[in-house]
């Protein structure tokens, strides 16, 4: 089980880093992680980003203005943006994720990066830990990743940067396997409890 974590937060991670802007080190960083994941898709990816990958390229498609909206905030939240943007770092300090980048809390590398924390969590913490951790994360990825996952992969799939679009499917796939997971451990609980009721 731990392996299997430590594997999610690795994937969590590369696509963190492939929807961050390539700066100094990004290539290594982002071959260094791809080297330890088994996804066909995302060490596609990661060879892509480091022969496409480039900052003024990503900015005209993620910037501000782009064609692609990776802020959680651009995507129908009901919340005021300066009531997510304290929620969100808020929520890293509690839990101690400090992503030392420079995009807001709510972009998509942010929040994907705090899911891949959340994993190392889960795998490296006590059994409480591990279920606190989990609990976070897929409450998170319900609360702020589904709908810009979606989005995201709408926007990115006419851009024509291979690894950009990869990434973000990548996490559209991530995202849909948290929600299948809630539906299941949802149905466990009911059949537990109708157990209990009848038993």
């Amino acid at each position: 089980m731990e392996r299997k974590l430590l594997l999610e937060a690795a994937e969590w991670r590369l696509i963190s880093l492939l929807l961050m802007p390539p700066e100094e080190g990004w290539e290594k960083e982002v071959s260094a992680i791809a080297s330890e994941v088994e996804d066909p898709g995302l060490k596609d990816a990661a060879a892509a980003a480091c022969r496409e990958g480039e900052t003024r390229c990503y900015h005209t498609l993620l910037g501000p203005g782009g064609l692609a909206r990776p802020r959680a905030v651009s995507h129908g939240s009901s919340m005021l943006l300066g009531e997510m943007l304290s929620e969100l770092r808020g929520l890293y300090q509690a839990l101690g994720y400090n992503p030392g980048v420079r995009e807001p809390p709510d972009h998509v590398a942010v929040m994907s990066g705090f899911v891949a924390y959340l994993k190392l969590k889960e795998a490296l913490g006590d059994p409480e830990q591990a279920r606190m951790a989990q609990r976070a994360s897929s409450r998170f990825v319900r609360e702020h990743l589904e709908h810009l996952a979606r989005y995201l992969v709408q926007d990115l799939e006419a851009c024509g940067t291979s690894y950009l679009v990869q990434a973000a499917k990548a996490l559209f796939v991530k995202v849909e396997g948290f929600k299948k997971g809630h539906l299941l451990r949802g149905a466990r609980q009911k059949r537990k409890d109708h157990c209990i009721v009848d038993g």
